[in-house]
């Protein structure tokens, strides 16, 4: 499984209607995007990726990330094998923590001690009768810890919400060998302030929660800066502007030490698939 490139992110390619969702990835693939990635917001994420799988025949299809809070690892480890050796090996299996906010909302005091959590889930993937290979999966990780541990018991590491500077402290804390295959946020926009308009609240509601908050504070940005969602966070987080704007930014990833860049591209209906948008980019990053 080769990770270059660029890839997408989007939610609605494993949460929308899935006949739809297949249309779209078949047209990604022959677009030349690399990957697709897909969250787990607590629905059938390991279905939706077989609908991906199914759909295409060489793209990586990754979760961007299954919640380990709501899978037992050794099911997780039966889907992985199985989808393998039916698709071929184009599974990327991206694992994370989530937010207290958001696990704690489904089962009341679930998520605690996240570093040991994920380490006893990693444990449960290599106790499997058919375990994910390590070369097969990867972390989600902001952190230096949650780093550390991609780079000794993953192929590498999945930030999101991340700036090429993050991405050049995660390559730094890897060293060469695993991963760094950050996400990126794109608005395609006249100017900032239609930018915001689009961007502007999901950036905010993300920025509440302690993990980006963290992430953000160490790297030098001020509280007031997060709490207010300032131009200089927003110009960080988000690659605004025109194709050029967003191929300049995918750059800096790379030049920073990423080896895949996944793109999120936001539109004003976050609900329809941006698809005149991603054959725009593609026209001009391939």
């Amino acid at each position: 499984m080769e990770l270059s490139g660029v890839g997408v992110w989007n939610m609605q390619l494993g949460n929308g209607d899935a006949g739809e969702a297949a249309e779209a990835a078949a047209e990604l693939e022959e677009l030349g995007y690399g990957a697709l990635w897909i969250p787990d917001i607590g629905g059938p994420v390991l279905e939706s990726v077989e609908n991906l799988l199914k759909a295409t025949s060489t793209v990586t299809v990754a979760t961007g990330i299954l919640n380990l809070w709501l899978h037992p690892p050794a099911e997780v480890a039966e889907a992985f094998t199985r989808l393998s050796a039916t698709y071929g090996e184009r599974f990327l299996l991206g694992i994370g923590v989530s937010h207290s906010v958001m696990v704690d909302s489904i089962e009341p005091g679930l998520y605690k001690r996240p570093l040991a959590a994920m380490r006893a889930f990693l444990d449960g993937l290599d106790a499997a009768e058919r375990p994910v290979p390590v070369a097969a999966r990867v972390l989600a990780a902001l952190g230096p810890k949650m780093l550390e541990l991609a780079g000794t018991r993953a192929r590498g590491a999945h930030p999101y919400l991340v700036t090429p500077e993050h991405t050049r402290i995660a390559r730094g804390a890897l060293g060469a060998g695993p991963l760094v295959l950050p996400e990126q946020t794109v608005v395609l926009a006249a100017d900032r302030t239609q930018a915001r308009a689009v961007a502007g609240g999901w950036l905010a509601a993300y920025l509440s929660l302690p993990n980006y908050r963290n992430s953000l504070l160490r790297l030098g940005f001020t509280e007031d800066e997060v709490d207010s969602t300032s131009d200089r966070v927003f110009d960080a987080l988000i690659a605004w502007g025109d194709e050029d704007a967003v191929r300049t930014r995918v750059q800096e990833h790379r030049a920073a030490g990423a080896d895949h860049v996944t793109l999120q591209v936001l539109n004003a209906d976050q609900q329809v698939l941006p698809r005149e948008e991603w054959r725009r980019l593609a026209a001009a990053l391939f």
